[in-house]
């Protein structure tokens, strides 16, 4: 069977070709989002490891939803793809995330823990092929006991061959999946069945999956069949010219802005300063207060459309001038590292997803590099951009109001210079990354912004001094120019997976990451980027104990100072 979710993967790419037009610079208002708050989608993670991070990380980081996986039963290969999860079998929820027990029980921990839960609903089509599915539920392409036959689906099959054609668009097979025929009531009521089903069990909204390919009129219609008002967030991809159009959907809910993400890869791979003006009159498809934006997905990470987790330090730096911009509703990926493009996530034999581990280098865990500013987009809500300043290059800084100050320097080089803050005087705590920025009266304050780093105050968040590593954590910092940098480790003979975790920015030509030892005293550590170059101290490996230590050039130093002192930041 074809990789279906990889064609349309490819489609992407050629939708994201178009060079980018950069307009005049102008002024930017306030946020015009829904009020959901920033969405943490937490992509291919199972029921169990969503509940244990809305309850340690989303709910007291401030994260105001999380998108999860489709959780019905579906078509399986073993769990050797990503896609087999977007070829709905029928809506039970016996997924490779976990049962109906599970998933209820990770409701009802996000909910305690103050988060929303917005399911990735597949509600298109159903799969491309006879087959079983995880549930043990045997079907065929147009035949689904006691759910849909041959007579739910849009006849005469065909497929989409013309993107100028709403019909063909609609009414057609996406890349071979059987099509289902929206615009029967029999069909809406069963899908609708199965959202309320969902809703019932606590779900609060739903990202419609391939939404561009229900017709509006049908996708109205199932939702008015749905209790209460239930938030929903369109996957309409724009394209120029075409018949369907992300604006055609914003009378029903939210729609995903696929152009955003686009730009921004330009902007962070390019020169960052035209940003003062960014918004709708950059060609983005989506008004700020329906548009849902990103800087990657699932898909983008895989087509190269969109930056990725594989950029670096660019993307963390995209992902926070999002979290500081006003415009939609943000939302912050995170997924598992991949070479092979169809491979699905870390499982067990029988496909079923495995406990997400943010400390073996399977998961990126993106939404935890974020906390801080999570924070900011929730303390600047309703503020508009000002103080604008910038280096004519890749140097940017700016205020939201008198909540909040960014700088964001996407260089090659540290730049220090007076900004203007707008906040009131005080010692303020760097939520971007470490170390404090002092402003003084008036609101200056003369700043280091570390090369390819951002530095983030706001009102609310006061200066404390980073803690030094206690009982059995080490925080190793490594002096290299390595962008990505991974430290692969044994703690007590277990070593993490090759290449290892990827290392944090810490500042110009450091990178850092804290481990816990665990009952260890010391570990054993090698370095690499990824690609085959490494450094294992000759064979030999590094040995470190807990508290600060420093490797630069094979010397190890334990108890070492901070190379990136927060004295680096502050300022008069």
């Amino acid at each position: 069977m074809k990789p279906y979710k990889s064609i349309i993967t490819a489609a992407l790419s050629l939708l994201a070709s178009a060079a980018i037009t950069v307009p005049a610079l102008t002024g930017t208002s306030a946020d015009a989002a829904t009020g959901v708050g920033v969405i943490a989608n937490l992509w291919n993670w199972n029921w169990r490891s969503v509940a244990t991070e809305c309850t340690d990380v989303l709910g007291p980081a401030g994260y105001g939803a999380v998108q999860v996986s489709p959780p019905e039963d579906s078509m399986t290969k073993g769990g050797s793809v990503w896609w087999d999860v977007y070829q709905p079998a029928r809506y039970e929820l016996t997924s490779k995330f976990g049962d109906q027990a599970a998933f209820e029980s990770m409701v009802r921990a996000c909910h305690a823990a103050g988060v929303k839960v917005h399911v990735d609903a597949v509600i298109n089509h159903m799969t491309g092929q006879g087959s079983t599915s995880y549930g043990g539920y045997t079907f065929g392409k147009y035949d689904y006991p006691g759910l849909y036959s041959a007579t739910d689906f849009h006849r005469p099959t065909c497929s989409i061959t013309n993107y100028g054609d709403a019909a063909n668009v609609q009414g057609c097979e996406l890349v071979g999946l059987s099509d289902l025929d929206t615009g029967s009531d029999a069909v809406r009521t069963k899908i609708a069945a199965y959202l309320s089903k969902l809703i019932s069990l606590g779900v609060d909204g739903f990202r419609i999956d391939a939404a561009k390919h229900i017709s509006p009129a049908d996708l109205a219609a199932i939702k008015a069949k749905l209790p209460g008002s239930p938030y929903f967030d369109q996957e309409v991809i724009y394209g120029a010219g075409e018949a369907v159009q992300p604006s055609q959907y914003t009378g029903i809910g939210d729609v995903q802005e696929f152009v955003y993400g686009r730009k921004l890869r330009e902007q962070f791979t390019g020169q960052i300063r035209y940003l003062q003006s960014f918004g709708q009159s950059w060609g983005l498809s989506v008004a700020s207060d329906k548009a849902v934006v990103f800087i990657d997905n699932h898909d983008t990470e895989r087509n190269g459309s969109t930056l990725s987790y594989k950029s670096g330090d660019a993307y963390r730096l995209a992902n926070v001038f999002m979290l500081a911009w006003p415009y939609g509703t943000p939302s912050v990926y995170a997924g598992f590292t991949w070479s092979d493009s169809e491979a699905g996530p870390p499982s067990s034999g029988g496909g079923y997803v495995t406990d997400t581990d943010c400390a073996n280098g399977r998961w990126t865990c993106f939404d935890r590099q974020m906390t801080g500013m999570v924070g900011f987009h929730n303390a600047v809500a309703g503020t508009s951009v000002a103080n604008w300043a910038d280096d004519g290059g890749n140097l940017i800084a700016f205020s939201r109001g008198d909540k909040g100050w960014v700088a964001i320097n996407n260089g090659g080089t540290a730049v220090t210079r007076t900004f203007t803050t707008g906040l009131a005087a005080g010692t303020y705590q760097n939520v971007a990354g470490s170390g404090s920025v002092t402003v003084a009266a008036g609101g200056t304050a003369t700043v280091t912004v570390p090369a390819k780093s951002a530095i983030a105050v706001r009102a609310g968040a006061s200066a404390s001094p980073s803690p030094t590593p206690t009982g059995n954590q080490a925080t190793v910092f490594y002096r290299t120019g390595w962008n990505p940098a991974y430290i692969h480790y044994g703690i007590n003979g277990a070593w993490t997976a090759v290449p290892g975790i990827v290392m944090d920015a810490a500042c110009t030509g450091w990178k850092k990451k804290t481990v816990d030892l665990g009952t260890a005293t010391t570990f054993q550590v090698t370095f690499n980027n990824g690609s085959g170059s490494w450094d294992n101290n000759h064979g030999a490996d590094y040995t470190i104990g807990s508290g600060r230590t420093t490797v630069q050039d094979g010397v190890v130093r334990a108890g070492a100072a901070d190379p990136c002192a927060p004295a680096a930041l502050t300022g008069a």
